[in-house]
């Protein structure tokens, strides 16, 4: 009876327990914290109720869900290449990388139904009309141009999904292999090209610098040649004007030679006679052989005849 009854007391206790579990685990299931850089879009009852930012929520159970986790962060698509036509009608391939971020999260939840492969299509039918417009050597020339145009667009477009374009860069544009073919052709030539030129303008530099050197090594050499010149003038000159001193001085020694010569003979006082007989000896020398023609003063000619005179008188007074 009393087991009955404990049994009986016990049953109720362990559902109300059971229970109280299941109510706290539902409870601790509503409560939800979004981490930083993203957001989570609630709905009540399947209408859009809130977005929860960054931080610890809580939902009413059974009556608010979760409709949609959204990164914040600015995210990658790389698409796969796409054929495209040119002006000129040369149908070449484009991948493009799309950098894309989400603003308005409850547009793009509900904007449209998969946005990925909505940037994806707007993506493709607007590169094929911007290359629509350009040539082939436009479109190799011109990604900056062809990536700004596209970037306007698709930012435009993708307004009313809550979607915000950054960046679109071409990855790689695939021409056809003819294309490819030729492209390679004309660099090699535009190389060779290059290359003979700067080699003539090697040759030509070569060729200036050599020339520049040798009228430098004339420039130089006139330049020591005619300093040499003057070296040798001034020594020239020198040698002249020290032979001329020395002439000088040799003129001025022997005229004080006889100077002094004419001073002794005023001091000794000499007779008529004595400068008779040196005028004789002046005469002597003058008539050495060399000269044709002598004329003789008439006193030196007395003066010979009293010489001879003089010299008989002597002799006869030495035979007496």
């Amino acid at each position: 009876m009393f087991t009955t009854l404990l049994a009986g007391s016990v049953a109720p206790l362990i559902i109300v327990l059971v229970l109280l579990v299941i109510i706290i685990a539902i409870l601790i299931s509503c409560i939800r914290i979004v981490p930083q850089a993203t957001a989570q879009v609630i709905e009540r009852l399947g209408s859009y109720k809130t977005t929860w930012t960054t931080g610890m929520h809580f939902k009413l159970p059974f009556i608010e869900s979760v409709s949609k986790k959204i990164s914040l962060m600015e995210q990658v698509a790389d698409f796969p290449p796409q054929p495209v036509i040119t002006r000129d009608n040369v149908t070449m391939q484009i991948d493009t990388v799309v950098f894309f971020q989400i603003t308005d999260c409850k547009l793009y939840t509900y904007g449209v139904a998969n946005p990925i492969l909505a940037i994806e299509s707007l993506t493709s039918t607007t590169l094929r009309n911007i290359i629509g417009e350009l040539d082939l050597d436009q479109t190799l020339t011109s990604r900056d141009i062809i990536n700004t145009k596209m970037r306007t667009i698709l930012d435009e477009a993708t307004d009313a999904w809550g979607i915000k374009v950054t960046r679109i860069e071409l990855k790689n544009i695939i021409p056809p292999k003819e294309i490819q073919d030729a492209m390679e052709k004309q660099m090699k030539a535009e190389r060779e090209r290059r290359e003979q030129v700067l080699k003539a303008e090697g040759e030509k530099n070569s060729t200036i610098l050599v020339a520049e050197g040798q009228k430098q090594q004339a420039i130089l050499a006139a330049e020591a040649e005619k300093e040499a010149a003057i070296l040798r003038a001034e020594a020239l000159k020198e040698s002249k004007i020290k032979e001329a001193e020395g002439d000088a001085e040799a003129i001025r020694k022997i005229q004080m030679a006889k100077a002094e010569g004419i001073k002794m003979l005023n001091e000794a006082n000499p007779t008529k006679q004595v400068i008779s007989l040196r005028s004789l000896e002046t005469f002597e020398k003058v008539a050495d052989g060399k000269a044709t023609k002598i004329i003789v003063p008439s006193d030196i000619q007395n003066m010979a005849g009293l010489a001879t005179s003089f010299a008989e008188t002597i002799k006869d007074n030495t035979n007496a």
